[in-house]
C-alpha cells in the first residue's frame, strides 16, 4: 500500500490526511483518472480522538464511494437510537427516521477498520498511498495553476512534492489551514475531549447508544463492533478540567463513568467496565475555517471546520465533503476556474443552517436549566421529537429545525 516519495515529483493532487474524507477524495479523483497521492504521518489506519456514532446518512455516503453491503455490516453495528439523558433523568430517543423497518439505522463504526477500508478504495482506485510520512511544511501558492509544495519526511528521508492541487483532509490540526492561514478558534468556547473504548458486557444485543449529560460535561456510550462499546466524554466545564489538569485523563475518565446511572435497560457498571485501548484526547475540541478553498487547495473532512454536534454526523459531514471537494478538484484540473470557489460556496450553503442549529444545541447545554426544559418537551412531543432526529441525522435540510412552528412545538408550554 505503500510508496517511497521521491524528491520534486509532481502530482496532479496531493491529499493530506488519510483518513475517511482524504481517502474518499482519493478514490474518486483516482476513478477519475487523476494523478493522486495521499500523505499520512501514521504508519497504518489506527484508533485516534474520532466520532464513531452516526445516522443512516453516513451508510449512503459509504455505499456511493463504493464500500459494499458485506463490508459495511463488518464495520458497523446497527444501534435503534441515541437516548439522550438529563442531570435530572428526563430522557428521550433520537431515532433518525427508524421505527424498526430501515435496512441502514443508525450504527456505530469500528473506526479504524473503516478508515482502512476505504483507504483501500483509493489504493483500488490507483491512488498511492504514503503511509508513515511527515508533511513538515505546506507551501501553498496563491495563483491559480501554480503548484503547491509540501515538504516531506519518512524516518530520516527528506522528500518534496509539487502539486497542483492540495486537499487538506488532516483534521482539526490541519497544517494546509494554518498555511492558507484560515483557521481560527471554535466560537464555543474552550472544550476537551476524551474517548477510548471498554468491553461490551453484553456484546450481542441490539441497544441503544446513550449520551448521558453530567454537570459541565457530556458522556456518549456507543456499541460498536468486536464487543466494544466506545465512550465520548466531552468536557466543558471548568470544574471538570481541572480534575483533568491536577488527575490526568484516566482519573477523569472514572469519574465521568461513575457518574454514569444505571437504567433498567442498562444496569451496568460502567466504571468497572475492562478499558480497551489508551484514552485518546483533543484540545481544543473543534475549530472553524473563514473558507474551505483557494488557489489551488481545498479543505475537507474535520479540516474545513468542526463543530460537535452533541449527537454525531461529523462523519457525514467529512463524506460530503469528499464528494464535493472531488468534483470541484476535478473539474478545476479541467480548467474550470470557479470550481473551488464553487465547492466552498457548496459546502457553506449545505452545512451553515445545521451548524446554527448545532450552536442552538450547545447553547442549551450550557444552561441546564434550558437544556431540561427542551429535553421535557421532546420526551412529550413526538412530532418534534422525530423532526430534531431527522435533522441531527442530516437526514432532512435543518433548517426544519429553525422553521417557527418547529421552534414554538419544541419551546412553547
Amino acid at each position: 500500500m505503500t510508496a517511497a516519495a521521491n524528491p520534486d515529483r509532481e502530482v496532479e493532487v496531493a491529499v493530506v490526511g488519510a483518513g475517511p474524507a482524504g481517502a474518499a477524495v482519493a478514490t474518486l479523483l483516482a476513478r477519475a483518472g487523476r494523478d493522486v497521492v495521499v500523505i499520512d504521518r501514521s504508519a497504518a489506519p489506527a484508533w485516534r480522538a474520532c466520532g464513531v456514532f452516526s445516522s443512516p446518512a453516513s451508510v449512503a455516503a459509504l455505499r456511493r464511494i463504493g464500500l459494499d453491503a458485506r463490508t459495511l455490516d463488518a464495520l458497523t453495528r446497527r444501534t435503534p437510537a441515541m437516548r439522550v439523558e438529563t442531570l435530572l433523568r428526563t430522557a428521550f430517543r433520537l431515532t433518525y427516521g427508524d421505527d424498526g423497518s430501515l435496512a441502514a439505522p443508525a450504527v456505530g463504526f469500528a473506526r479504524p477498520a473503516l478508515d482502512a477500508a476505504v483507504l483501500d478504495l483509493a489504493a483500488a482506485a490507483g491512488a498511492r498511498i504514503m503511509l508513515g510520512t511527515t508533511v513538515e511544511a505546506v507551501e501553498l501558492s496563491d495563483r491559480a495553476g501554480a503548484n503547491n509544495r509540501l515538504e516531506l519526511r519518512r524516518g530520516t528521508a527528506p522528500s518534496r512534492i509539487l502539486a497542483r492541487v492540495v486537499v487538506g483532509a488532516d483534521g482539526i490540526r490541519s497544517s494546509v489551514a494554518r498555511a492558507a492561514g484560515v483557521a481560527r478558534a471554535t466560537r464555543l468556547g474552550r472544550r476537551v475531549g476524551l474517548t477510548w473504548h471498554v468491553v461490551d458486557p453484553r456484546p450481542g444485543e441490539r441497544r441503544d447508544a446513550r449520551m448521558v449529560v453530567l454537570r459541565g460535561a457530556y458522556c456518549g456510550l456507543a456499541p460498536v463492533p468486536h464487543g466494544r462499546v466506545n465512550v465520548g466524554l466531552v468536557l466543558h466545564g471548568r470544574d471538570w478540567r481541572s480534575v483533568l489538569a491536577r488527575e490526568g485523563a484516566a482519573a477523569t475518565a472514572l469519574r465521568a463513568l461513575q457518574a454514569i446511572p444505571r437504567t433498567t435497560d442498562d444496569p451496568t457498571d460502567w466504571a468497572a467496565a475492562e478499558r480497551c485501548d489508551p484514552i485518546i484526547g483533543a484540545s481544543p475540541l473543534g475549530h472553524r475555517v473563514t473558507r474551505r478553498a483557494g488557489p489551488g487547495w481545498i479543505l475537507a473532512g474535520d479540516a474545513g471546520g468542526f463543530l460537535d454536534p452533541f449527537t454525531g454526523e461529523g462523519l457525514h459531514r467529512a463524506l460530503v465533503s469528499a464528494e464535493l471537494g472531488a468534483a470541484a478538484v476535478d473539474a478545476h484540473l479541467r480548467a474550470d476556474r470557479s470550481a473551488l470557489a464553487a465547492y466552498d460556496r457548496a459546502m457553506r450553503n449545505r452545512f451553515a443552517t445545521k451548524d446554527a442549529v448545532s450552536q442552538l444545541v450547545q447553547g442549551f447545554l450550557a444552561r441546564p436549566t434550558l437544556f431540561e426544559y427542551a429535553a421535557r418537551r421532546l420526551a412529550a412531543r413526538s412530532q418534534v421529537r422525530e423532526t430534531m432526529g431527522l435533522v441531527m441525522g442530516d437526514l432532512v435540510p435543518a433548517r426544519r429545525a429553525l422553521d417557527p412552528r418547529f421552534l414554538a412545538g419544541l419551546l412553547a408550554p
